[in-house]
C-alpha cells in the first residue's frame, strides 16, 4: 500500500496536510483531493506482502519462502520472487516491476488458497498528504488562544519533553536551524532509489531530498506538485527549539526528533512504512542497524484509503507492546476515518483537525475511529477556491523550506491539515512521558482523552473526546493517579455456533472499578447480528455489551461505558463472544479496559 501526506487521497500512505484535503490510496485507489498528487485509479502492484502462519516453514526460512514464491509464480503464470523479510516477519515478494492489478490478483489467489498463509496483500503506495498552494510565537494561536488553542504554555512549568524521542515517520528532514538542536540520528527507509532521489535505496541519511513530481508521474491524471518539506513542518510543531529568540515554539521543545524517511516521490510503500514503525520503536529489521535511540512516541501524518491492513496492524501492535505511543492523522477527505489507514488501525491515537473558532476543520475526517481533536487550522475557507491561501493567519505556522524541488532556504509557513493536528498530540504525548516515564501507551491515550475539553464549536460526525488540553492532561498525570488502561491484542477466532473468551488481567488498580468503565471492542466479523458480546467481571458478573444487533453489518469497533462500580478492579476480566448462527465467522482483534 502506498501512503500520502495527510491532506489528500491515495492508495499510498500520505503525509497529512491540507488546503485541498485528499485521502491516501491503496492498491485499489481513491481520488486525490485538489492540490494533492493523484494516485492512479487502478495502481499497478510491484510487490506483495505475504504473512505465513507461525507453524509454516516459510515463516522463518527465507529459503522456504523463496521456494514457495517460485512455486506459486509458476502456477499463476506470473513473475514472482522472494525479496526480503520485513520487520513484522512477513515476506516481501517482488513481482519484477509494475504489474496490472488483475495479474497480481491471480498470484494473490494462489497464496490465499494455501493453508499455511495467514494473509497476503498488495504493497500499495501511500502519499504525503499534500499541502495546497492555499507565515513566530504570537502567531501560534494553536498553542495558547482560549477558544481553540491547546493550552500548552501552562504545561511548560511541569514538563518540556526532555528525555523523550519522537519519531517522525514522514518525508525526512531538511536542515532548519530552529529544529536542528533537537535532531537525533534517524534512517531513510525508502527502498526505491528513484523515489528516494538520493541515488540508492535504504541508508542512514534521512535527509528530505524533495517529493516534487511532474504531471502524470504519480499515475494517470496526477497533477504536478512542488516539494512539501512535510516532515520538517511536522517536526517543528512537535519540538522546534524555544526561547532562542527566533521562529516558532515547539510543543515539547526539549524532546528529540528522530526523522524516519518513508515518503518520497509519489508517496511511500507499506513495506517501507511498517519497517520504519518497527525500527523506530526499537524493533529489529533485517539489514538495518539497531536504533540507538528508540522513540517513545511515533507520529505518522500520512495515510491511504482502505481499512487498516494486517501489515500496518501487526507493526503497530508490536510498537505499542514495546512501549511506544503511536499517533496518526485522521485524514483530510471530510469523510469517515474508518475508511482510511492507519487512521482506522487499533492501538493508535487518531487525531481530527479543528480550526481557530473551535469547529471541525472543513477537510478533516471524523467518526467513531477518531480519538481526539487538535488544531489543524484552515489556510482558506471551505468555500474558497482550492489551492488558494486566503486565511494564512488561521493555519498552523511551523518550520519549512522554500525550495520548489530541491532544498532552498529555511522559512516559516502556515499549513493546514490533520497532518498538522497529529503532531500537536505527539508533542503532548512527549510532554506526558517526560513528566511520568512509567506511563504506558494506553495510559497516555486515556489521559489525553479524559482531560479533553468540549469543542467551542461543532463537529459533525464525531471528533472523539473533544479538544486536547495540554495543561489539564499534564496536571492529571503529575498530581493524581493517571487513568489506567489494559489491553489484549491477541487474536481469538470466532467460529460458527461457538463461545470464545479473551482475558485481561488487571493489577495495580486500587479499590473498585469506576461507574464509567470504558470497554473498547474491536471484533472483525462478517455478520454482527450473529454475535452476543459480554464483559465478564472477575467475580463472574456479566455485563452485556452487544446482543445480536446490527444484522448483516461487518465488524464491531466501539467503546462501551459500563457501570462496574460494584466490582473489584483487580483480577481477570473477560470478553465473551457467542456466535449464534452458521455461515459467518470472524475473530476478536483486540479489546481494552480503561479505569
Amino acid at each position: 500500500m502506498s501512503v500520502t501526506l495527510l491532506a489528500g487521497t491515495a492508495t499510498a500512505s500520505v503525509a497529512l496536510t491540507g488546503a485541498a484535503p485528499a485521502p491516501a490510496q491503496s492498491a485499489a485507489s481513491t481520488l486525490p483531493a485538489a492540490g494533492e498528487p493523484a494516485a492512479p485509479a487502478a495502481a499497478p502492484v510491484e510487490n506483495l506482502i505475504v504473512g505465513y502462519k507461525n507453524s509454516a516453514s516459510e515463516a522463518s526460512s527465507n529459503q522456504a519462502a523463496a521456494a514457495d514464491a517460485a512455486s506459486k509464480s509458476k502456477k499463476a503464470g506470473k513473475k514472482a520472487k522472494f525479496d526480503r523479510r520485513l520487520g513484522t516477519g512477513a515476506a516481501l515478494v517482488s513481482l519484477g516491476g509494475a504489474t496490472a492489478p488483475a495479474d497480481a490478483a491471480k498470484l494473490m489467489a494462489q497464496f490465499r488458497s494455501d493453508p499455511d498463509v495467514a494473509y497476503v496483500e498488495p504493497d500499495s503506495r501511500a502519499y504525503a498528504m499534500a499541502t495546497p498552494d492555499d507565515t513566530e510565537y504570537a502567531k501560534q494561536w494553536d498553542l495558547f488562544e482560549p477558544t481553540a488553542g491547546m493550552n500548552v504554555p501552562a504545561a511548560w512549568d511541569k514538563t518540556t519533553g526532555a528525555g523523550v524521542t519522537v519519531a517522525v515517520i514522514d518525508t525526512g528532514y531538511v536542515a532548519h536551524s530552529d529544529v536542528a538542536p533537537n535532531i537525533v540520528a534517524g534512517y531513510d527507509f525508502i527502498s526505491t532509489s528513484s523515489a528516494a532521489r538520493d541515488g540508492n535505496g535504504r541508508d542512514s541519511n534521512p535527509a528530505d531530498e524533495g517529493d516534487w513530481s511532474a504531471a502524470g508521474e504519480c499515475g494517470t491524471g496526477s497533477k504536478a506538485s512542488d516539494s512539501s518539506w512535510h516532515g520538517t513542518h511536522v517536526a517543528g510543531t512537535i519540538a522546534a527549539a524555544t526561547n532562542n529568540a527566533k521562529g516558532v515554539a515547539g510543543i515539547a521543545y526539549n524532546a528529540k526528533i528522530q526523522p524516519v524517511r518513508v515518503l518520497g516521490k509519489c508517496g511511500g510503500a507499506t513495506s517501507d512504512i511498517v519497517d520504519a514503525i518497527t525500527w523506530a520503536s526499537g524493533g529489529t529489521v533485517a539489514g538495518i542497524p539497531a536504533n540507538a535511540t528508540p522513540a517513545k512516541v511515533i507520529n505518522m501524518s500520512l495515510g491511504g484509503s482502505g481499512t487498516c491492513s494486517t501489515s500496518y496492524q501487526n507493526a503497530i501492535n508490536a510498537a505499542v507492546a514495546r512501549g511506544t505511543t503511536v499517533v496518526v492523522a485522521a485524514g483530510n477527505s471530510n469523510a469517515d476515518a474508518s475508511g482510511f489507514t492507519p487512521a482506522s488501525c487499533s492501538n493508535v491515537i487518531t487525531v481530527a483537525a479543528t480550526n481557530r473558532t473551535g469547529d471541525r476543520s472543513f477537510y478533516s475526517n471524523f467518526g467513531n475511529t477518531v480519538d481526539i481533536a487538535a488544531p489543524g487550522g484552515e489556510t482558506r475557507r471551505a468555500t474558497d477556491t482550492p489551492g488558494t491561501v486566503t486565511t494564512p493567519e488561521n493555519g498552523i505556522l511551523s518550520t519549512l523550506n522554500n525550495g520548489a524541488t530541491t532544498p532552498g532556504s529555511e522559512i516559516y509557513k502556515p499549513y493546514q491539515g490533520t497532518s498538522m493536528a497529529a503532531p500537536h498530540i505527539a508533542g503532548l504525548a512527549a510532554l506526558l512521558v517526560a513528566a511520568n516515564p512509567s506511563l504506558t501507551p494506553a495510559q497516555v491515550e486515556a489521559a489525553i482523552k479524559a482531560n479533553a475539553r468540549p469543542l467551542a464549536g461543532t463537529c459533525t460526525g464525531g471528533c472523539g473526546a473533544g479538544l486536547a488540553d495540554a495543561a489539564a492532561t499534564v496536571t492529571a498525570v503529575t498530581s493524581t493517579t493517571p487513568t489506567t488502561g489494559f489491553e489484549n491484542t491477541t487474536n481469538v477466532n470466532i467460529n460458527d455456533n461457538t463461545t470464545v473468551e479473551s482475558p485481561i488481567t488487571v493489577t495495580g488498580v486500587a479499590g473498585n472499578a469506576p461507574a464509567t468503565l470504558k470497554v473498547g471492542v474491536d471484533i472483525k466479523h462478517t455478520y454482527i447480528g450473529d454475535l452476543k458480546v459480554d464483559l465478564v467481571a472477575p467475580d463472574g458478573s456479566v455485563y452485556t455489551l452487544h446482543n445480536r444487533a446490527g444484522g448483516s453489518a461487518d465488524n464491531i469497533l466501539q467503546t462501551y461505558t459500563v457501570n462496574a462500580s460494584s466490582e473489584v478492579a483487580n483480577g481477570t476480566w473477560k470478553l465473551r463472544v457467542n456466535d449464534n448462527a452458521g455461515g459467518d465467522t470472524g475473530y476478536i482483534d483486540s479489546w481494552n479496559l480503561t479505569f
